[in-house]
């Protein structure tokens, strides 16, 4: 069974006023349990609608929403337990950070789930080792932390309700380049450790290559394309048209192959590139 179902979902803001906007048109599609999925396009089609809509902060205008085959509309009082489920780690999460500890901030979502204490205490010290925090730091203020620090205790906050499916908006945004490679690989182990759905949602097309296994394109309010990360950014004409860009060594690699350089056309990241050059010039004596 799907983990997520969603069905000609629409959302449309200010109806009936001079500032109508679809913001979501129509979209439907299915994500398996399991799944680590990107979500790219450009910037107002319609991804951060999409999302809030999974997990119930925004209600569909129409079409349904279905997490684990029910329907997450079918009962609304009881939407708060959806959100439970699909934990949204919003962009810049750090700014939400309020408590008088990190220990605190990160115990906020199981205690409003109504745990022990020593559940709560239990996930916390799981949560803020799979986003690789320092236990030192859980009695500090949130905010004498670093950018990273804070960024890493805001998604273990969500990380620690112990959600079916986690959003995540943008999470690298804003970070240096080694504090990014750090978060990718920590939100990277968690989905290989949990096996929980991720739905990674960024402008960066390095970071969608490097850790996801499918992606969702969203253009103007719909669904444009959704497959396997290698084939979606092997369309590189169509996702140009929609203002957005395969990964630079995608490029890099394309124009080595036209050059006839023997190589993969499945290279989407850095590393990999490094590997099969290496591995090319050394079966040709040149290293």
């Amino acid at each position: 069974m799907s983990n997520i179902k969603v069905e000609n979902l629409c959302c449309t803001y200010g109806i009936k006023t001079p500032f109508e906007r679809h913001a979501v048109s129509d979209v439907s599609f299915e994500i398996n349990k399991g799944d680590f999925v990107g979500l790219i396009g450009h910037t107002g089609s319609g991804k951060s609608t999409l999302v809030q809509m999974l997990n119930g902060l925004i209600k569909p205008t129409s079409g349904k929403v279905y997490i684990d085959g029910i329907d997450i509309w079918e009962k609304p009082k009881e939407i708060r337990k959806f959100r439970f489920k699909v934990g949204l780690v919003f962009q810049y999460p750090e700014y939400q950070l309020f408590e008088e500890t990190v220990y605190k901030d990160i115990a906020f979502g199981p205690s409003n789930m109504g745990l022990s204490e020593e559940e709560i205490k239990e996930r916390v010290l799981r949560a803020a080792k799979f986003v690789g925090l320092d236990y030192k730091l859980l009695n500090k203020s949130p905010f004498d932390l670093s950018g990273g620090e804070k960024r890493r205790a805001a998604i273990a906050g969500v990380i620690a309700m112990d959600p079916d499916v986690l959003i995540l908006d943008e999470p690298t945004a804003g970070l240096d380049p080694v504090g990014r490679n750090v978060l990718l690989s920590q939100i990277s182990q968690y989905q290989k450790a949990k096996n929980n759905t991720i739905i990674l949602v960024s402008h960066s097309m390095e970071d969608v290559a490097r850790v996801t296994k499918k992606v969702m394109v969203m253009n103007k309010g719909k669904l444009a394309m959704f497959g396997d990360t290698k084939s979606v950014f092997s369309k590189s004409e169509e996702l140009s048209s929609m203002g957005l860009r395969v990964p630079q060594i995608t490029k890099v690699i394309k124009a080595l192959r036209d050059k006839g350089v023997n190589l993969p056309d499945d290279i989407l990241t850095v590393d990999r590139a490094v590997a099969e050059i290496t591995e090319l010039l050394k079966k040709e004596g040149k290293l």
